[in-house]
């Protein structure tokens, strides 16, 4: 492999200094013009490439923010990290399957988080800055945090994928977002929407409107911020009107298709008569799965439970029914813990702040409005 040209050759080829390479290269407004077409000329015929390690020990800076989220998929929930394994035979046939299955058999894309990626990359790219992606998995989840933290310049972390007292031991080190929770004087940044005033949007117009009063609530995660806070806004709504308001959610899901699908197969299990009129669910992708069961076993939707979701993805407008719900702006959520944490390695003395975003209710078939 041939030797990879360095600063020093770019400064011999171009004429000048190396501190007027590396000015020309992070602040070329900086240099004047002739000198810089110089260095920029050398730097093309040398195909040099700028180190990052090297401009991070000059600037303290890593150049990269990063971005962690819970384990979705379960993979690392015993610890074992178990895949199928991976198979490279160089077989060029092409296999043809009649396929039956009538459900996805592999984890339905967290499109939120993808959203959230999305907005939070489009940010860091209008900064000069890359962004490192990291999913927090079972007993090794907090030393891989602690790893990344030594990484990066700052990170936003979505509620409660890491215990409180981690959180706080990163912030001492890096700037700290945290996305989504935001009821809590822990003295860190905060982007949320408003899920209380969300939900009591929906469920008034459920009662409202349509005079729905037996409405049950399809949880999400025991101990998610978002998913308790959407019940008990659910549980305000009905104890405001004088609906009978459960106590607990009928059932709950880890906001997957999934699994949403294996809870409300269990609920059905119960026989169709013990269904309630209207589910309201925590997120739109437990929504998908309990209108795809509904479906399956000739339960009419809305005509025989209406359902509800939460988020507002791209596949809430493509179920049939399509499904109603909450449309809670994930991509800005993205953009505005960035936003925050650059504002943050800008000033460290910021006060914390807590970034609200709105959202709106599509109304839609699954709930019964029409056109």
């Amino acid at each position: 492999m041939p030797k990879q040209p360095t600063v020093y050759d770019v400064a011999r080829r171009a004429g000048v200094s190396t501190a007027t390479v590396s000015r020309t290269l992070s602040r070329p407004d900086e240099v004047r013009a002739a000198t810089r077409d110089a260095v920029l000329a050398a730097v093309d015929e040398l195909g040099y490439v700028p180190s990052a390690a090297a401009r991070g020990l000059a600037s303290r800076r890593a150049g990269t923010l990063g971005l962690l989220f819970p384990d979705a998929d379960g993979v690392g929930a015993t610890d074992t990290g178990e895949l199928p394994v991976l198979t490279t035979t160089g077989r060029t046939e092409v296999e043809i399957v009649r396929d039956r299955r009538t459900a996805p058999t592999t984890s339905m894309v967290d499109l939120f988080t993808a959203e959230v990626v999305r907005g939070a990359e489009l940010e860091a790219w209008r900064a000069g800055l890359a962004v490192t992606i990291a999913v927090a998995r079972g007993s090794s989840a907090t030393a891989m945090a602690a790893d990344m933290a030594g990484r990066v310049d700052g990170m936003a972390v979505l509620s409660a994928t890491l215990p409180d007292d981690d959180l706080q031991r990163i912030a001492r080190r890096i700037p700290v977002v945290v996305m989504a929770a935001h009821d809590r004087e822990d003295g860190l940044d905060h982007v949320h929407v408003d899920n209380r005033s969300a939900m009591r949007a929906l469920v008034g117009h459920l009662v409202d409107e349509h005079g729905y009063r037996d409405l049950a609530f399809f949880g999400g995660p025991a101990g998610s911020p978002d998913g308790e806070e959407r019940f008990a806004a659910f549980q305000e709504v009905l104890r405001d009107r004088g609906v009978p308001v459960p106590e607990a959610p009928i059932a709950r899901s880890a906001f997957t298709y999934e699994t949403a699908r294996e809870a409300t197969t269990a609920l059905l299990q119960r026989g169709v008569g013990a269904l309630p009129r209207v589910l309201v669910c925590a997120n739109d992708q437990t929504a998908l799965g309990a209108l795809d069961v509904l479906r399956e076993a000739g339960v009419e939707v809305p005509e025989r439970v209406a359902l509800t979701g939460f988020d507002g993805i791209d596949a809430s407008a493509r179920s049939r029914p399509r499904l109603t719900t909450v449309e809670q702006p994930m991509r800005d959520v993205g953009r505005a813990a960035i936003d925050r944490l650059l504002a943050r390695l800008a000033d460290p003395a910021l006060p914390a702040a807590t970034v609200g975003l709105p959202v709106r209710v599509l109304l839609r078939e699954s709930c019964g409005c029409t056109g």
